[in-house]
C-alpha cells in the first residue's frame, strides 16, 4: 500500500511581477510524505536559508521539518524546495542535468547544496513498485514529478510543473501524455509545491 500525507512547512510572498498579477500572492511551502512497502521518501523539503536578498525578496515564513525517510526526492533544486535535504541526511534524487546546472552557479541558495548525497538519474526511474519519477520540464528544463499506483487510482506529486491546481495542462507539454500512460485512465490527483488545491480528473492521454 502506498500513502501520501501532506507536510506544511510554510509560506512566501512572491510578488506580483513574478506571476503576471496586479498584487503579490502568499504561496504555501508544500513537501509530501510518501510511504511505500519498504521504504518511505520525503518530495521536497521546504525553504532554505543562507540568503539575506533571497529572504527580504520574498519574506518567508519557515515551519520546522520533523520526519525520518529513507530518500528524499526534490522537483528541482530552487531554494525553496531543497531547505531540509541537509538536515534529513539521506540519498537525494535529483535529474543529472538539474544538478549540473545548479552547480553552476546563479541558480539557487548554493550552500544548500553542500554536504548532500546525490543520486543522479537520467529521464524516467522506479523508485520503487509503483513510485516513479518521471521528467516534467516547464518550470526548468530538470524538472521531474513523482507518480505514485494506488492500483485502483493514481496520485501525481507535481511539484511546480505547474504554479497552481487550475492551471493543470495548459499549457499542453508532452509529457501529460506519459502521465496519462501511467494513469491507464484512472481517477488521479494531481497535488503541487504552492497550492493547497488539488486537481482531480483522469489524466490526459498521448496526443
Amino acid at each position: 500500500m502506498i500513502s501520501v500525507e501532506t507536510v506544511d512547512l510554510g509560506y512566501f510572498v512572491r510578488p506580483a511581477s513574478e506571476w503576471g498579477g496586479d498584487r503579490d500572492r502568499v504561496e504555501p511551502s508544500l513537501a509530501y510524505l510518501v510511504r511505500y512497502p519498504g521504504g518511505s521518501l520525503l518530495f521536497d523539503s521546504g525553504m532554505g536559508e543562507g540568503s539575506v536578498e533571497t529572504d527580504a525578496h520574498y519574506r518567508p515564513v519557515r515551519r520546522g521539518l520533523d520526519v525520518e525517510v529513507d530518500l528524499v526526492v526534490n522537483c528541482h533544486l530552487h531554494f525553496d524546495h531543497i531547505g531540509g535535504n541537509q538536515a534529513l541526511g539521506r540519498p537525494v534524487l535529483v535529474q543529472r542535468g538539474e544538478l549540473a546546472t545548479a552547480r553552476g552557479g546563479g541558480y539557487t541558495i548554493d550552500s544548500l547544496l553542500d554536504g548532500v548525497r546525490y543520486v543522479e538519474v537520467d529521464g524516467e526511474y522506479e523508485v520503487a513498485d509503483g513510485v516513479v519519477l518521471v521528467p516534467t520540464p516547464g518550470h526548468v528544463d530538470g524538472h521531474q514529478s513523482l507518480v505514485l499506483d494506488h492500483g485502483d487510482r493514481v496520485t501525481v506529486l507535481a511539484g511546480q510543473a505547474y504554479d497552481v491546481a487550475a492551471e493543470f495542462g495548459r499549457p499542453w507539454r508532452p509529457w501529460l501524455g506519459r502521465l496519462g500512460e501511467l494513469g491507464a485512465g484512472r481517477p488521479a490527483r494531481v497535488l503541487f509545491a504552492h497550492d493547497r488545491e488539488v486537481w482531480e480528473g483522469v489524466l490526459p492521454p498521448p496526443r
